[in-house]
Parts: C-alpha cells; sequence; structure tokens
C-alpha cells in the first residue's frame, strides 16, 4: 500500500516492493490528521477480500500512519481493553498489547499488538464479534445461521439461533451477519432474511432484512436491505441498511426507523466516537449493485461508489471526514475505535520479528 496523504496533495508514488495489480492508493480528507489528533484515538479495520488487518494513528510529527497486518479472509474486529480480538478464515486470534504505559516502540508506535493466542474453529464464516462483560468471546456464526462462542474441545459452541431456523446445518440459511451488545452482553443481531433454506437469502436480498432482540426473540424492524453492523450508541439502535447505502437510526421500542447519512459504497461495519459514527464501504463485485436500491439512490446523486472509511457527524448527518482506497483493495469490512491510543502497530505472524520478539511478564 502506498503511503497516504491529504487529499489536497498528489498520492503517493507506487511500493516498489508491490506488484503493480497489487498496489493501492490511500487519500485522506484534509481534516482527518486534525480529526484523528482531537479524537485521541486510533481505528482498525479490515478488508476480507485482501486478508489485512489495518491499523490507522498518526506518528509524531502529525503523519498518517496505517499498519497492514496480514490474516486471511480478516472480517470481525473488536477492541477490548489492551487487547484485539480477530475473526479469519478459521480461527479467532487474540492480540496483545506488550507496550506499558509511557512506552513506544521504534520511537513511533504506543501500541504493539503481538498475536498471543488462536482459537481454530474451521470455517464458520464468522462474520462480527464481540467480548462479553465476564469476558467470554461471542461471535456471529454465519454458515451455521446462530450466535455461538468458542468450545476448548469442538469448532463453536450454540448460545442462540432464530426462531425461523430449524436446525444448525453449515447452510448459510438466513446470513446472519451482525452483532449489537448493550451492557456487556449480546442484544440485537441483523440477518437478511428469514430463510430456513440453503443460501435462501440470496433470493431476499433486497427488502428481506431484519434486526431481532434475541432476548426476546422477537423482531425489532423489518423491511431492510441487506442490513448490516447493528450498534447500541447513544440510547439508540442503529444499523447499516447495506442495500440502500444509508446509516439508520432505530427506536427499538417502536421499530421506527430514520436515515441518517447516506454513504457512496456498501456499508459494512460501524463503530462509534462520541458524535461520530466510523463506518467502511466496498465496491460492487460485478461493477453494479445489482437487484439494491443502492445502484438507483447512488445514481439518483450522481455519485460513483467508493472503497472508503467515513467518519459521520450524528449532529448533522455529514461526513465529516474520510479515507478512500484505490487499486487492489476493493471490499473493507469491519472497523473498530481504539481510544487514547495515538499510533498503533500489530507484528505480523511466521515474520523475523514474531520469532525474536520475547517479552517478560513483569508482574510475576
Amino acid at each position: 500500500m502506498n503511503t497516504p496523504k491529504a487529499a489536497d496533495e498528489a498520492t503517493a508514488n507506487p511500493a516498489q516492493a508491490e506488484p503493480a495489480e497489487q498496489q493501492t492508493n490511500v487519500s485522506l480528507s484534509r481534516g482527518f490528521i486534525a480529526w484523528l489528533e482531537t479524537a485521541n484515538c486510533s481505528l482498525a479495520f479490515t478488508s476480507y477480500q485482501t486478508g489485512q488487518l489495518f491499523l490507522v494513528g498518526l506518528t509524531a510529527d502529525k503523519k498518517a500512519s496505517i499498519h497492514q497486518t496480514s490474516f486471511t479472509r480478516a472480517m470481525g474486529v473488536t477492541i477490548a481493553g489492551q487487547r484485539i480480538i480477530l475473526a479469519s478464515d478459521i480461527a479467532v486470534w487474540r492480540l496483545e498489547n506488550i507496550l506499558g504505559p509511557g512506552q513506544v516502540a521504534n520511537n513511533v508506535y504506543d501500541r504493539m499488538y503481538v498475536p498471543r493466542a488462536a482459537s481454530y474453529t474451521g470455517d464458520l464464516d464468522i462474520h462480527e464479534l464481540a467480548v462479553r462483560e465476564d469476558g467470554q468471546i461471542v461471535f456471529i456464526n454465519t454458515k451455521f445461521s446462530c450466535l455461538a462462542t468458542l468450545s476448548p474441545t469442538h469448532s463453536f459452541r450454540p448460545l442462540w439461533k432464530p426462531s425461523f431456523i430449524s436446525k444448525l446445518v453449515p447452510e448459510d440459511r438466513c446470513h446472519l451477519n451482525g452483532l449489537a451488545m448493550q451492557n456487556g452482553r449480546a442484544r440485537y443481531v441483523s440477518a437478511i432474511s428469514r430463510s430456513d433454506s440453503v443460501s435462501g437469502w440470496r433470493d431476499r436480498r433486497w427488502e428481506g432484512g431484519m434486526i431481532i432482540d434475541i432476548t426476546e426473540d422477537k423482531v425489532v424492524v423489518d423491511d431492510l436491505s441487506m442490513p448490516h453492523s447493528p450498534r447500541v450508541h447513544d440510547g439508540a439502535l442503529w444499523v447499516l441498511d447495506s442495500g440502500r447505502g444509508f446509516l439508520v437510526r432505530i427506536d427499538p421500542k417502536t421499530g421506527e426507523k430514520q436515515n441518517i447519512a447516506f454513504c457512496p459504497g456498501f456499508l459494512r461495519g460501524l463503530s462509534f466516537h462520541g458524535r461520530f459514527a466510523m463506518v467502511t464501504t466496498s465496491l460492487p463485485r460485478d461493477g453494479l449493485f445489482k437487484d439494491l436500491p443502492l445502484q438507483a439512490n447512488l445514481e439518483a446523486r450522481d455519485a460513483e461508489p467508493r472503497c472508503a472509511l467515513y467518519i459521520i457527524d450524528l449532529h448533522t448527518g455529514g461526513i465529516a471526514e474520510w479515507i478512500e482506497l484505490k487499486g487492489h483493495i476493493t471490499e473493507l469490512f469491519d472497523i473498530s475505535v481504539i481510544p487514547a491510543c495515538r499510533c498503533p502497530s500489530s507484528v505480523p505472524l511466521n515474520s523475523p520479528n514474531m520469532a525474536s520478539l520475547i517479552t517478560i511478564d513483569s508482574e510475576a
């Protein structure tokens, strides 16, 4: 990936180490760096298309840092204190920050995340995940249409499934995909349809989506188009109505929906930091968003889809800042905020650094 620059500057020259077909140019909005500094946070996002975890922060001289580490089909990512939990193709990874307060690595990074454990699950097509208040990892097991947790012996332990799913089979029947936590517990999930047959959700992509309250096993809102990433924030339920292109706020008591912001691309991944929402968008795989209202919504705005990360001001519904990726990377997945972190990095698996980086637990 090329070194990012502000939007009013030319993008960087292609990285010599990357083949031309794998190069990606990164551009930032004019105020992105100032926003990141004021917000006192950094960002983690994933691309399952290229299998990468991206960590975005600021160097001491106020330049953008985008650190990449490879994890095959990197999808759901969540921050739990000093820890990153990440879903990949066949495992759930735990990355630990090895730096203490005030420590800096390479005179740049105030967090250095090292892979310390992996729970191998097999290919469950894990989408989003979270950490409960008791420390237990819970995740959306999309292939088996259920909410699950890790098992020390088996691939997973099911916790809940929609009432319309008749049995646990690896058929991705309703495309369960998103998870919202409330008060440290799993509360809401998103699904593309009510289908109870193999890949049946594909025939209901444009309007069959719903949010389910798992504590009451009831549908809170339906008539969504390919919903993703439900979240609870500031007393409201939020979701990405991805097939239409909107960040939506929902009243969980009445099911009333309010479109807050439109983003040009397929939305997946949602995180909050104060009055701001962070989302990622992807390009269509076949040139157009076929059979989705999103295509008409783009045309009505004379807009082109983008592979990007957007920061939305919830007070105005406008896009405050953004990062855009052009080139090899065309699809992004999940995003999470790392609070009180200026410049994070991670150590690649199977790298010389991974082999030689030895740390001692001083608490003993």
